[in-house]
């Protein structure tokens, strides 16, 4: 498990710096960037932060070595994880919900919002950090390092870590409303990701005319981003799933097998590292980093 972790951790790592050296890279270029460009940027910290506070830590845990963290370091490492996860959840949901506004057409109720929106970008992207940093400062007092509390068997054992859990129905009661706050965020990248689907259909209709003569029609940016943004969040919303069910039975169990303690652990980090890979695959951009731009700096409203 140790190097499956590792190799989990390692290919997350690689892919999500990457997508910020093309980030970074255009942004020296000054080529032109798409509006849902901020939230994937913080999307891709976001999941950096998940991969260095769980996988990493396990990863170590795994091949050995379990009293390495201090009781700061492990009340660190689950409080970035957590936060690194919710603005993930939150990003994802912007993103999503975004990019409806943008591919919205002219006469749709939400074409009035697209300037509108498109001006509180970073500003909520700022706001879903400064939120969730403050919601889970809680967490802190819940975790305490294995170094010189060896034998707490009594809570709950994360290998390199323990969690001071209380009563079975508190316990519940913070996973119910984790469940709908996460829920919130999910119905609405269902209600976007459908809106998406719909508004291409109807643009592919409306421009088939266009393409009937083309053998091998080449797909719009437009439609790249689309299908990029509908992938990254059908993937988002299975891996949760089950990530949920697994996180649920670690819970409700007292003494979870071996098995599905590691297939939660590896459930948590396994968006944050294809993530990356799903959006450099539908990112035609990615294969003209070596092309200079310079003076070519716009927002485009194109996602």
């Amino acid at each position: 498990m140790g190097i499956t972790f590792l190799s989990q951790s390692t290919v997350g790592i690689l892919g999500n710096f990457s997508l910020l050296y093309h980030y970074l890279f255009l942004y020296l270029t000054e080529c032109r960037v798409r509006s849902t460009d901020v939230f994937l940027k913080h999307l891709t910290v976001a999941n950096l932060l998940v991969i260095f506070s769980k996988g990493i830590p396990q990863t170590t845990a795994d091949l050995g070595l379990k009293y390495f963290l201090s009781d700061f370091a492990c009340k660190l490492v689950f409080y970035v994880h957590r936060v690194g996860r919710d603005v993930a959840i939150g990003t994802t949901c912007f993103l999503s919900v975004s990019q409806v506004i943008t591919i919205s057409p002219g006469d749709s109720r939400w074409a009035g919002l697209r300037v509108k929106a498109a001006k509180y970008l970073g500003t909520s992207s700022f706001l879903c950090w400064v939120l969730n940093i403050i919601l889970n400062v809680t967490l802190i007092l819940s975790m305490t390092g294995k170094r010189n509390n060896r034998n707490m068997t009594s809570n709950r054992d994360y290998h390199y870590c323990y969690s001071i859990d209380g009563s079975l129905t508190v316990q519940l009661l913070v996973l119910a409303s984790v469940f709908f706050r996460d829920g919130f965020c999910f119905g609405l990248m269902i209600w976007a990701s459908s809106s998406m689907a719909s508004i291409e259909h109807q643009h592919k209709r409306r421009v088939q005319y266009i393409h009937s003569n083309t053998l091998t029609p080449r797909p719009s940016p437009e439609t790249a981003a689309i299908r990029s943004i509908l992938v990254l969040v059908s993937t988002f919303i299975s891996l949760w799933t089950l990530s949920f069910f697994f996180h649920i039975c670690v819970v409700v169990f007292n003494n979870p097998s071996p098995w599905m303690r590691n297939a939660s652990v590896l459930l948590n980090a396994r968006f944050p590292t294809v993530s990356p890979y799903i959006l450099m695959s539908h990112n035609p951009r990615m294969s003209t980093l070596r092309f200079p731009c310079k003076g070519t700096r716009k927002h485009l409203n194109l996602s």
